[in-house]
């Protein structure tokens, strides 16, 4: 194999898969990944989900849904062995890119689809009232009922629907209101 001190630094990637095989193709991926001893250049496969509110017998339900349908996201080393690996994987049709070739997603847009983990100084402590930001429930107030600093979580109560609902959100998705 290659020697991946000398490679670039791993970019998120978009592939293009059937419809309905999102699922099937990252798991055939990850199967991939452990049977050829790929960990270090394939180090993340996923589908970008989003929680939505929908409404079904005139009762509201906070739901995921596959935020692009017929595409999942790899984080990887790029190599040109590693493309046919990963195109030849069942279910993937394809990179997204000029004629089939992967194009790395820019950093904003590695931002603005929250893929990586950024670490946030926040102090927050039970009891005090936040804001959620960003998603489906932004601009929500909500009061703390936990914290885990260690991985940057807390559980927020929101009142939802005219009750009290606990979420579970990272720091990235709050903001403190000071009173």
């Amino acid at each position: 194999m290659i020697d991946i001190s000398k490679l670039d630094e791993p970019k998120w990637y978009v592939l293009h898969t059937f419809t309905g095989y999102e699922a099937m193709a990252v798991d055939n991926l990850n199967k991939c990944i452990a049977k050829n001893n790929l960990q270090d250049y394939i180090l993340e496969v996923k589908i970008p989900m989003e929680t939505v509110i929908e409404e079904k017998n005139g009762k509201k339900k906070a739901v995921e849904r596959k935020l692009f349908p017929c595409y999942i996201l790899i984080k990887m080393r790029y190599t040109d062995s590693l493309w046919h690996t990963i195109v030849n994987s069942r279910g993937v049709t394809g990179f997204v890119g000029p004629q089939g070739r992967p194009l790395p997603l820019t950093d904003e847009e590695v931002k603005k689809m929250h893929l990586e983990k950024v670490s946030v100084d926040l102090k927050v402590e039970v009891g005090q009232k936040v804001k959620l930001i960003g998603g489906a429930f932004n601009d929500h107030i909500g009061t703390v009922i936990s914290v885990d600093a260690e991985n940057q979580k807390c559980k927020v109560e929101v009142e939802m629907f005219g009750r009290p609902t606990p979420m579970d959100v990272d720091f990235t998705q709050i903001e403190v209101i000071n009173d």
